[in-house]
């Protein structure tokens, strides 16, 4: 149902074989994602990488690890026309710039070694730096209020940044060839959670829940332990018996 919103939303425009970014995707508020199979398998390859911060007994992580490994499969199966090519153009300034960069290696089914090339985040907020914003990179507001210790050093980092320096050193590289719009509708079907801009806020609060888990490191013990009997749940026949008559 999610697709056939897009394809009313741009059922008036003359038909092309690629997707307008930014254009209406049918759902509010929800636009066309410009690069959303580069955006995926950064925020794929980030989660598999964080959850190797998880212990492995953990249930979490071997569910997380096998859906995030399915999904990043189906991506990188569904190749845009001239993707080798442009590796291959690239190349010399994703090795030079590793800071900037990260290279996945991958292994096709038939067995071929390849890559995929994404921006690690700090390239990726340098990158959006342009001038309409002022030389200040777009993001999430800070939000009004009183604040905790650590909220106000974070605050105080964001704020003494410096954008103009960051966007001239950051190294900039041609955008990833895009993927048709046949090609999107494959990847929808495929993952079967909507549009793509969908399954992309789904991996960006996966990401986010990943970070958040392992920060407050859950697999440990409770600092107060619960009382006896706390997670103990009804059962049937254990409830205390009726004192009227049969």
């Amino acid at each position: 149902m999610r697709p056939a919103l897009r394809l009313l939303a741009v059922a008036s425009k003359p038909a092309s074989r690629f997707l307008e970014p930014g254009a209406p995707t049918g759902i509010t508020g929800l636009f066309t994602h410009s690069a959303p199979r580069s955006t995926l398998l950064y925020l794929y390859s980030s989660t598999l990488e964080k959850l190797k911060t998880l212990p492995e007994s953990s249930v979490y992580r071997q569910s997380a690890e096998a859906l995030t490994r399915h999904r990043m499969s189906i991506i990188e199966r569904v190749k845009p026309a001239g993707l080798a090519e442009w590796q291959t153009r690239v190349a010399q300034t994703v090795d030079a710039h590793p800071e900037a960069f990260r290279k996945i290696p991958i292994t096709t089914q038939s067995g071929e070694k390849e890559y995929n090339v994404v921006w690690k985040p700090s390239a990726q907020e340098g990158v959006k730096t342009a001038p309409e914003w002022d030389d200040e990179a777009p993001g999430k507001p800070m939000m009004e209020g009183i604040r905790s210790e650590e909220e106000q050093i974070q605050q105080l980092g964001r704020m003494a940044r410096d954008p103009v320096e960051e966007h001239r050193v950051i190294p900039r590289i041609e955008p990833e060839p895009s993927l048709t719009a046949e090609q999107v509708q494959e990847i929808e079907g495929e993952v079967g959670s909507g549009l793509i801009e969908e399954v992309i806020q789904v991996a960006e609060g996966e990401l986010e829940l990943v970070h958040k888990m392992a920060e407050a490191k859950v697999w440990e013990d409770l600092e107060e332990k619960p009382a006896e009997g706390q997670w103990t749940y009804f059962e049937r026949d254990t409830h205390t018996g009726t004192t009227q008559a049969s």
